[in-house]
């Protein structure tokens, strides 16, 4: 793993990148507060219904172990497996026995659940165009995903 040693990484950050990081911090929440509340306004789902739905519905057979859909919303374990007793009490999922590993189950979308999430994501991507995609010019949204590949890049490097 390689760290920068340039004297810029050992100080602390300037008032103008504590600026700047504070409005990206404070935009994104705003952004995802209203993005999340638009979802449960249209479709009654939360965030994380959401996440768990669109992460089920591309999974093969719409099934995953509880481990691959913890990985893949990328939440611990513990609050997974409450989120699932609460989406299972509603009817969007199911746990099935794992066929191949005993000990495990699969988290299973049901049909109530599918047509769920396919109603609430015309209302939550025509949310996403207006609140984010319009708001940016073509150019903006490519430095967008300059911006977002370079954090992941150093966010997955510095875990290891």
């Amino acid at each position: 793993m390689t760290h920068d040693t340039s004297p810029r990484s050992r100080q602390s950050p300037t008032a103008d990148e504590l600026r700047i990081w504070r409005g990206f911090i404070e935009t994104a929440q705003a952004l995802n507060a209203r993005l999340g509340s638009r979802l449960h306004e249209a479709s009654a789902l939360s965030p994380g219904d959401y996440a768990v739905l669109l992460a089920l519905s591309e999974a093969d057979g719409r099934r995953l172990r509880s481990s691959e859909l913890a990985d893949a919303v990328d939440w611990e374990r513990s609050r997974l497996s409450h989120h699932i007793r609460r989406m299972e009490g509603r009817g969007l999922i199911r746990r099935d026995d794992c066929a191949v590993d005993y000990r495990g189950a699969e988290v299973v979308l049901t049909d109530e659940g599918a047509q769920a999430f396919r109603s609430a994501s015309v209302p939550h991507l025509r949310a996403v165009r207006e609140l984010f995609i319009d708001a940016l010019t073509p150019e903006q949204l490519d430095q967008v995903d300059q911006f977002t590949r370079a954090l992941q890049t150093r966010l997955s490097s510095s875990d290891r």
